[in-house]
């Protein structure tokens, strides 16, 4: 299975970034898009309005998304939310009649047969995690991955960050390197080609 690793985190040095990377080589057959490295305009100027023309940065991203297997997103959760960075990359590069489109009132995605993981860290005391609702990874889970055909989408959340030793840190990049490899052996090869819209 052919992985694609989205690394979501504006920060080179940051501990999302090590994830991306330990889980890519746990995988085995992976390969990593770091979106602070590519140039494209992260906002939609007109909406759904009028196309805008693709980068050829974000041409190569989707074609990798497309490639791919199975779709990982790193990401941190900041205001109980993701970067910005990944919203305006998935505004863009996930587009209607190539990637999801709507059969009467129903959706259907476009990107059928292939999985997903979220790798998402966090500051949120352990205690308090519970109770506060993870709105933006459920929707960006059920309301964009799924939405386009990618699913089952697996989840794993990892923090707090901040109050994290270097051993805990090290626990962390083995657990989901250990993801990589078992998300590698999980599912075959998709074998029929993405039918066009």
């Amino acid at each position: 299975m052919s992985a694609l690793v989205i690394d979501a985190h504006p920060n080179p040095d940051s501990l999302v970034s090590a994830l991306a990377s330990a889980y890519a080589e746990g995988h085995g057959d992976a390969r990593v898009i770091r979106l602070r490295e590519l140039d494209f305009d992260v906002h939609m100027r007109f909406g759904y309005t009028r196309r805008m023309a693709i980068e050829p940065d974000l041409a190569d991203a989707r074609q990798a998304i497309r490639d791919a297997d199975h779709i990982v997103i790193a990401t941190p959760v900041w205001w109980r939310s993701t970067p910005a960075l990944l919203k305006g990359f998935l505004d863009r590069a996930l587009l209607p009649q190539q990637d999801y489109r709507y059969k009467g009132s129903l959706p259907e995605g476009l990107l059928t047969g292939r999985t997903g993981r979220i790798i998402a860290t966090s500051d949120t005391p352990g205690w308090l995690a519970p109770l506060l609702p993870d709105t933006r990874l459920d929707q960006l889970r059920s309301g964009t991955l799924a939405l386009c055909g990618i699913k089952p989408v697996r989840m794993r959340r990892l923090g707090p960050v901040k109050q994290s030793t270097a051993e805990q840190r090290q626990a962390w990049l083995s657990q989901v390197a250990a993801d990589g490899a078992k998300d590698a052996a999980r599912a075959p090869r998709r074998t029929s080609p993405l039918v066009a819209a």
